[in-house]
Formats: structure tokens, C-alpha cells, sequence
């Protein structure tokens, strides 16, 4: 079969495709930027992967996409852009696509939505469900799969659940946490995308998608801590508001103030299934909440994790339009602070390796406590801050997150790494490492680049600059030794 896989670089899009590729179909990704998506070893047959750049807001998609396909995949999302803009972003897309689909040949459009069986939903969930009818109208059969939460290394709903559970020995905590959800696996999200499709039986038909359990936020949190071996307790209050609650999330966990307040706007709707017409027409053992988080646990411990919610660009605070032409660092109206360090040319893999691991918990090779101060006071003017860590600890993809950093390019080949700031600045900051080689030895150039906005942006640099040779120095000597320094 043809099939075309929207969404392919983000969490469940990345793992579909995975799966898609150890089989004999030809598969086409709809992506933003090709560089994003690398078809490594870890796809089973890469070079049946086609890589299609396209924007699913702007563009002319019939004219972009291929019209000879057989299954369509739209898992198109922008629940972490602002609280105003995502359900109108949703809309034009959606709209978008219904073009294109009724240009092709497809046989089916799978869509994977969330539970929509309450009266009064979220915002969130709204525009799911009007995405959902949007999709319904066009001449190709529908097939619609509405889950709860996903339970998997890298989803968001996890990560927070592991933050909260692992940072909190006692919890003062909303009074959503008694709200009754029905978590799934990824693992049987991914089943269920993959057997659905072909199957006439779902052509034009709603699904509910969970796992064999019913429990609240509160008990998953509890299950969490029996896992992990944690005492932990939790006390609900119902004086927290969700603006209250969203910069609860937000303070104690990685996620970004934007995904926390979507997520707390839905946590007062109960997400249960209640059409489970799927679990007769696909009966199979289903993983439970306990399995699930053993699994989960398992790809971070291994270091195995295939996407994180955290690589999407909405996680931080760039358009990725400005990923996308920003791969230089700007020359003119900015301040450098450039550092460079000359090693052995033997040495050049070792370096590159380390220059590739930085950041998360390998930390930034120099004065950690100051990183860590950044991050506080970045998260308390409402950035990032360094809760993200890094998808893989040696990994490294155009988009990845690191920290309050973004990689903009990642190029082995050139040993070059460039990262854009996604700190709370008053202008932009770059942070380039390269690395340059002769016939008699190497040179690692680290520079830092910052391009004020205003009077406020030059007295920023001029505060922070003392800080510099607390920093910068050591990072180039530390990169370059043969053995990581402890600092």
C-alpha cells in the first residue's frame, strides 16, 4: 500500500513510522523541514521512506502531496500553541486537508483524537472533535481513534506524572486529580493504528482507545510511586484555579506554561471509553497501567527513547519557520563572546562525542550550579528552563530540545552544533560549537552570540558578560581533555 503519514516528526508520528517502515509499504512523510526527520538504522527498510515538506497551514497540499495513495494518517496537533490560536490553527488545517483528500485516491483517513464523551469539554478536546467532524466530510472514509492519555517514554502525560512523583515527597494538589481517565499504553496506540487500517470494518466510525483500567490522576500518580518504590502523598484542595494549576504544572514539572494550561483545561473532563466496539472487532491482551509504566521506565533506563512531546517546536518558544532560515549565525548588530581551544587531531571523534552529549544530565561542563540558577530564573519569568534535558544523552537531530536550548544544526560531517536560545531574553542568543582541524592539530571555536532588543538587551549582556569567564573557559578546556572534568 501507499500511505502518507502527516505529523511523522512528532511523538506518535515518529513511532508509527517506525513500525510502518519494518513492512513493504511505500510510505510518503509530511514533514516541515526534511532536516528534522533522520531515516537512520532504526527504520527497517529507509529507503521506502519519502520525505515531503509541506506546512499544513499555508500550502496548496493537493498540489504538493501525492495523489495516488491508499491510507491517509492525520496526526496533526497543535495543543501547545497559545490557549487562543490553537483551535482556529486546527480548523485551517483541517480545512486544508479536506482539499487535498478529495483530490485523492485514498481508501481511508485515520485520525487520532481524544475521548469526547463528556457534556462540557475542554477547549481542548472541542477542537478535536470539530477537527474530527471536518475530517468526516470529505469524501474519504473516516476512521476516528479518540484515546485518553498515553502512557510511553516521552509522552507528555507521563513525563509530568514521573516529575510530579519523583520531585514531590507530598503534593497539595488541585482537585482535577480525582478526575476519572482510562490510560493507554503507546505501544497499543500504535496496534491500533496499524490494524485499523485496510479494514473496511472502520471505514466511516468513532473509536474509544484505553487500557483495561479506569483510575484517577491521583492513583496513577500513587501506581507511579509504587513502581518507582516512593512513599508519596497527595492532598487535594479545591482552591486551585486553572491558572493556579497550569503554573503548578508548569513550575514543578518540564512541561512548557502552554501545554500545562491545555492539559489542565481538559483534566476536568472525565476521558473513559465508552464505545468499545474496537476491543470485539481487535480483541487482544492489553497492557495494563503498571506494565506500561515498567515499559516506559525501561526506554529511558536503556536510553531508547524514540520521540518526546519536548521535540516539538510548540515545547519552546521559536516559530519553526525561523529553525528553517536562521542555520547562520547573525554577524552584524551583535555581541560575541568567542572562546577557542586547540587539541591533538586524534582527538577529534572523542571531542565532537562530548560536544554532541551536552547538556541534560550530562550537564553543561562547567560551573552546573550557575546553569541551574539560569534555568530557575528563566522558569520564573516563564521560559523553559532546563527541566526539558535532551531526548537521547548522545543523540542529537536538528529540533531537539536541550534544555532552554533548541539545535538548530547538527552536522557530524562538519562537526559543527548550533544551538538557538529558547530562554526568556530581551533580544537572541546563539551558541555554536565547531570544530576546525589543520595538518598539525584542531581547534574547538565555541562562540556566543547575542543580538540585543534595545536598551534592555545591551544592559543584559553587559550584566551577564562577568559570568562569561565564570563559564565559557571551561566548557572549551573540558570538552577538549581526554577525560570529562569535574567542575
Amino acid at each position: 500500500m501507499k500511505i502518507l503519514l502527516t505529523g511523522a516528526t512528532g511523538y506518535i508520528g515518529k513511532r508509527l513510522l517506525q513500525n510502518l517502515s519494518e513492512s513493504d509499504h511505500e510510505i510518503y512523510c509530511v514533514v516541515r523541514d526534511r532536516n528534522r526527520l533522520k531515516l537512520d538504522s532504526k527504520y527497517a527498510f529507509p529507503e521506502k521512506i519519502q520525505l515531503i515538506e509541506a506546512d499544513m497551514m499555508v500550502d496548496d497540499l493537493e498540489n504538493i502531496l501525492p495523489l495516488d495513495v491508499d491510507i491517509v494518517y492525520y496526526l496533526v496537533h497543535s495543543m501547545s500553541a497559545s490557549s487562543t490560536d490553537f483551535a482556529d490553527m486546527e480548523t485551517t488545517m483541517a480545512n486544508q486537508f479536506v482539499k487535498y483528500l478529495n483530490c485523492t485516491t485514498a481508501k481511508q483517513c485515520i485520525y487520532l483524537s481524544g475521548i469526547v464523551n463528556d457534556d462540557n469539554l475542554s477547549k481542548h478536546l472541542q477542537s478535536r472533535f470539530k477537527t474530527e467532524q471536518i475530517l468526516s466530510s470529505s469524501k474519504v472514509p473516516l476512521t476516528t481513534l479518540r484515546a485518553a492519555i498515553v502512557i510511553g517514554s516521552g509522552s507528555a502525560s507521563f513525563e509530568i506524572i514521573r516529575d510530579l512523583v519523583e520531585k514531590l515527597p507530598i503534593m497539595i494538589a488541585p482537585k482535577w486529580i480525582n478526575t476519572k481517565c482510562q490510560p493507554i499504553a503507546i505501544r497499543d496506540v500504535i496496534s491500533y493504528l496499524l490494524s485499523t487500517a485496510g479494514d473496511p470494518r472502520f471505514y466511516d466510525k468513532s473509536f474509544d482507545i484505553g487500557g483495561p483500567e479506569i483510575l484517577t490522576y491521583k492513583e496513577m500518580m500513587m501506581a507511579y510511586a509504587k513502581h518507582r518504590g516512593l512513599k508519596r502523598w497527595i492532598i487535594s484542595v479545591p482552591i486551585f484555579s486553572p491558572k493556579l494549576s497550569s503554573y503548578w504544572l508548569y513550575f514543578v514539572t518540564s512541561t512548557s506554561y502552554k501545554l500545562a494550561s491545555s492539559l489542565v483545561s481538559s483534566m476536568k473532563n472525565d476521558v473513559v471509553c465508552k464505545n468499545k466496539e474496537i476491543l470485539d472487532l481487535l480483541p487482544h491482551p492489553q497492557i495494563d497501567y503498571m506494565k506500561a509504566l515498567e515499559l516506559a521506565n525501561s526506554m529511558i533506563i536503556n536510553n531508547f527513547v524514540v520521540s518526546s512531546w519536548k521535540d516539538a517546536f510548540s515545547s519552546g518558544l521559536i516559530n519553526y519557520n525561523y529553525y528553517k532560515r536562521k542555520v547562520r549565525v547573525p554577524k552584524y548588530g551583535c555581541f560575541v563572546d568567542k572562546k577557542t581551544k586547540d587539541f591533538p587531531l586524534e582527538n577529534i571523534t572523542m571531542v565532537r562525542d562530548k560536544i554532541w552529549s551536552i547538556g541534560g544530565v550530562n550537564g553543561w561542563y562547567s560551573s552546573s550550579f550557575l546553569w541551574s540558577m539560569r534555568g530557575l530564573l528563566d522558569k520564573t519569568f516563564g521560559g523553559v528552563g532546563l527541566r526539558r534535558g535532551r531526548r537521547d544523552i548522545h543523540d542529537l537531530t536538528e529540533g531537539d530540545a536541550i534544555d532552554f536550548w533548541r539545535v538548530l544544526v547538527a552536522d557530524k560531517e562538519e562537526n559543527r552544533l548550533l544551538l538557538l536560545a529558547e530562554m526568556k531574553l530581551p533580544g537572541e542568543a546563539w551558541l555554536e560549537f565547531k570544530i576546525l582541524q589543520d595538518e598539525e592539530k584542531a581547534t574547538l571555536v565555541q562562540k556566543a552570540v547575542f543580538r540585543p532588543k534595545g536598551l534592555l538587551g545591551r544592559l543584559y549582556w553587559y550584566a551577564v558578560y562577568p559570568f562569561h569567564y565564570l563559564i565559557f573557559p571551561k566548557i572549551v578546556t573540558n570538552l577538549t581533555q581526554q577525560t570529562k572534568a569535574k567542575t
